[in-house]
């Protein structure tokens, strides 16, 4: 186990938190108020708000970390402790197939969000699609106790959500390379996805590629 997690810490972990904080620095609004959902050890959002000293940004996560990056406040995983539009963007990364009620996970974001939610999650697209992402789950969290439900969506649920919650795709990106070559043959594929949706009363908006 103890090299299964250097490997992953070193060739994985970094990797992957210094493209999605490129992603989402690139995707979120000017000067916008942010929460970070699941937040985890916090490093991404501290990444992110080095990058765009424009925003402001918190996290919270059903627990707190000794080794957090910054302040975290705990929930219970379902309602998000914040009134009706609270934060311009709340953001989800990779926390959305960790919720025991995903819905009403989405839901509460849709509340308090006044602008956007951004959303990086999974697919299950493709051969083995499911237990590659399993394992990735695995290696990547048991050792933080973090809830391993496994509850992946396909591409037709994903949207299906969306059109129930009234959230319009703005942005939407599946080839997020995330992994070293080679490693991204087999870790990437379709199985990750990066949205940026329009939260009710936003309007209608055109999907971007």
């Amino acid at each position: 186990m103890d090299l299964i997690e250097s490997v992953h810490g070193q060739y994985v972990h970094k990797r992957r938190t210094s493209v999605l904080s490129g992603w989402c620095s690139r995707l979120i609004p000017f000067d916008s108020e942010v929460l970070d959902v699941g937040c985890g050890d916090g490093r991404l959002a501290r990444l992110i708000a080095d990058m765009r000293p424009d925003i402001s940004i918190c996290g919270i996560d059903v627990r707190q970390r000794k080794d957090s990056a910054m302040p975290v406040e705990t929930f219970d995983g379902k309602s998000i402790p914040y009134g009706d539009g609270s934060f311009d963007v709340v953001m989800f990364v990779d926390v959305i197939h960790h919720a025991d009620q995903p819905m009403t996970l989405l839901r509460e974001a849709a509340r308090v969000a006044r602008q956007a939610i951004l959303i990086k999650d999974h697919l299950v697209e493709g051969t083995l699609a499911y237990l590659t992402l399993q394992l990735m789950d695995w290696v990547g969290n048991a050792r933080h106790g973090v809830s391993l439900p496994y509850n992946y969506w396909t591409l037709a649920r994903w949207h299906e959500v969306f059109d129930k919650l009234r959230l319009n795709i703005t942005f939407w990106e599946s080839d997020l390379r995330l992994y070293p070559f080679p490693a991204d043959l087999i870790l990437g594929r379709s199985l990750h996805f990066i949205a940026l949706l329009g939260t009710p009363g936003q309007g209608e908006v055109p999907h971007s590629t």
